[in-house]
C-alpha cells in the first residue's frame, strides 16, 4: 500500500476522479434514506431560495419539492443509465469485434460495414427516428445508448485482435491445435481489456450527458420520473427568477462527469504505458 502511495501513479487526478465518483455515487444510492422525500409537494413552499432554510439547502422547485433530495434522486436514475448502457455496449461490441478481428472473412466485412453505415448517421437523428418508433422511457434510452455505441467497442477490439493475432503466443497455440474460442478467451481478451475499460469509463461519463440532454428536449425518461435532464428542462423557465433550480443539477452533472473522466484519463496512463504523459 505504502507503495502504491508514493508510485507515481497516485495522483491528484486519481484522488480527485476517485473522491467525486465515489461521493456521488454513495449519496445517489442512500438517497432514499439520506434525502426522502423527493417527490413530495408542497405548494406553500414554492421557490424557496436556497441555504435560507435547514429543511431545504437547496431550495424548492415550482412545486414545493425539494431540489436536494431531487438531484440526488434524480441521480440514480442517470448513473443507472450511464453504467447499464455501457455494460451493454460492451457485451455487444467486444463480442462482435473478437470474432471479426479473429476469423476474419465474410462476417468482418458484414459488421464492419455496418459500423461505418451507423457511424455515417447523426446520433440526434438516430436517436429521434427510435424515440419516434418505440416512445420515450428508461429502457428505451438504454437500448438507443447501447445501439449507438457498441460500434466504438467493436472498432476498437478488432483493430486490437488484428494486431494480437499475428503474435508469437496466439501463433504457437494455433500450432498446438488450440481451438479459436479458446485462444480468444484466454490469449486475445485478458490482453485487450486495459483500452476496453478506460473506453468504458469515458464512456459512462458521456452517456451521462447524453441522457440528460435527451431528457432535456423531451425524447429520454419520462418527465414524471426525477433525472438531472429532466430537472434542467424544468428549471429553465424560471432561471431568472429561481436559478437554483436548474444550476444544482446542473452541478451534479459536471461533477459526475468531472469525476469520471478524471478516473478515465488516470486508467489511461495507468494502463497504457506507450501513451503516458510525465506529470
Amino acid at each position: 500500500m505504502t507503495a502504491f502511495l508514493k508510485s507515481r501513479y497516485f495522483s491528484l487526478e486519481f484522488i480527485l476522479g476517485l473522491g467525486l465518483t465515489l461521493g456521488i455515487t454513495l449519496c445517489v444510492l442512500l438517497s432514499g434514506w439520506l434525502f426522502p422525500g423527493a417527490g413530495d409537494i408542497d405548494l406553500t413552499a414554492r421557490l424557496i431560495p436556497p441555504f435560507t432554510q435547514p429543511a431545504h439547502p437547496f431550495g424548492t422547485d415550482p412545486l414545493g419539492r425539494d431540489v436536494m433530495a431531487r438531484v440526488f434522486a434524480g441521480g440514480w436514475i442517470s448513473l443507472q443509465v450511464g453504467f447499464v448502457s455501457v455494460l451493454g455496449s460492451v457485451l455487444v461490441g467486444v463480442t462482435v469485434g473478437l470474432i471479426a478481428g479473429y476469423y476474419r472473412g465474410l462476417w468482418d466485412i458484414v459488421v464492419m460495414r455496418s459500423a461505418d453505415i451507423q457511424l455515417a448517421l447523426p446520433f440526434i437523428l438516430l436517436a429521434i427516428t427510435i424515440i419516434a418508433i418505440v416512445g420515450g422511457s428508461l429502457t428505451n434510452t438504454i437500448i438507443l445508448l447501447i445501439v449507438s455505441q457498441w460500434v466504438q467497442y467493436a472498432r476498437l477490439v478488432r483493430a486490437q485482435v488484428l494486431a494480437l493475432r499475428e503474435r508469437e503466443f496466439v501463433l504457437a497455440a494455433q500450432a498446438m491445435g488450440v481451438k479459436g474460442r479458446k485462444i480468444i478467451l484466454q490469449h486475445l481478451l485478458p490482453n485487450l481489456l486495459g483500452p476496453v475499460i478506460v473506453l468504458m469509463t469515458l464512456n459512462v461519463a458521456n452517456n451521462i450527458l447524453l441522457e440528460s440532454s435527451l431528457t432535456f428536449l423531451g425524447l429520454g425518461v419520462d418527465p414524471t420520473i426525477p433525472s438531472w435532464g429532466g430537472m434542467l428542462a424544468d428549471g429553465r423557465t424560471y432561471l431568472q427568477t429561481a436559478w437554483w433550480v436548474s444550476v444544482f443539477p446542473g452541478l451534479a452533472i459536471l461533477l459526475t462527469v468531472l469525476g469520471l473522466n478524471l478516473l478515465g484519463d488516470w486508467l489511461r496512463d495507468t494502463l497504457d504505458p506507450t501513451g503516458r504523459t510525465e506529470r
